[in-house]
């Protein structure tokens, strides 16, 4: 599959090399041109690219990418794309953090919608309520006990099938999270964010978040105990269990 992928920090990065072990044709891109990701995609086996070249003919794209760089893409960036390209959203909102507050956003948009808007495109939501170290370390074969279930929101049925099949192959178990505009299910501060569950805790946790509650729990309560736990920067695989138990505990199931 030709897989592009916008944006090589901690998610990018982390997919877009699963992709190319995977022996996927992976294409890397970010904002500051070829050479600018040249050295990574060389380390990982993937081709160097700008953002135009990361689209064209790709089956599917990742953005992984803040808010406002979002904003920024051209506006003819999928006029040559393949019809029917998967375009996959790994972003979260972390306003206040490292993303200036969007008015729509806090008005209760949810993210991914947003996203699409600034596209004008349909997007799917997906690898954004795992960690990055569980995404590269603690994937497991199809079928194995406790494996990692991740939701995918997005509206086209095909597409969806798409993205299912991409999670799977990288170890982990698929959840249908609805349509788009039901993403805000799995966004930050959620029951089913980034708390490493299995299919069905996942799914109930889908089922209780509650519209209102996450953002005030991202911003308060995550907040102020995320900066206690890293106040020492620490490397990441020395707290991702405590990270994982902080966000359950921020929202029980």
């Amino acid at each position: 599959m030709r897989i592009g992928v916008i944006g090589i920090g901690e998610m990018g990065g982390t997919l877009a090399r699963r992709w190319s072990e995977k022996g996927h044709d992976v294409r890397v891109a970010n904002s500051r041109g070829p050479e600018a990701v040249q050295q990574f995609a060389d380390e990982i086996g993937a081709t160097a690219t700008d953002i135009y070249g990361a689209v064209e003919s790709a089956d599917v794209v990742l953005l992984s990418m803040p808010f406002p760089a979002v904003a920024k893409l051209p506006n003819d960036l999928f006029d040559r794309a393949a019809t029917g390209v998967v375009i996959i959203d790994t972003a979260n909102y972390y306003p206040d953090v490292r993303d200036p507050r969007i008015a729509e956003i806090d008005a209760g948009m949810p993210e991914s919608v947003w996203t699409s808007k600034q596209l004008g495109r349909p997007i799917f939501k997906a690898f954004n309520s795992i960690m990055f170290h569980a995404l590269s370390e603690l994937g497991k074969p199809e079928g194995s006990p406790d494996r990692i279930a991740i939701p995918i929101a997005g509206d086209d049925a095909w597409g969806k099938q798409v993205v299912v099949g991409l999670v799977s192959e990288m170890g982990f178990d698929p959840v249908d999270g609805g349509s788009l505009e039901e993403s805000w299910r799995q966004q930050p501060s959620t029951p089913a964010y980034c708390c490493d569950y299995g299919v069905e805790k996942t799914q109930e946790g889908i089922r209780a978040a509650a519209r209102g509650k996450a953002e005030k729990i991202r911003d308060n309560e995550w907040r102020e105990s995320y900066g206690k736990l890293f106040a020492n920067k620490p490397a990441y695989a020395d707290v991702h269990a405590d990270v994982i138990a902080l966000n359950r505990s921020l929202n029980p199931l």
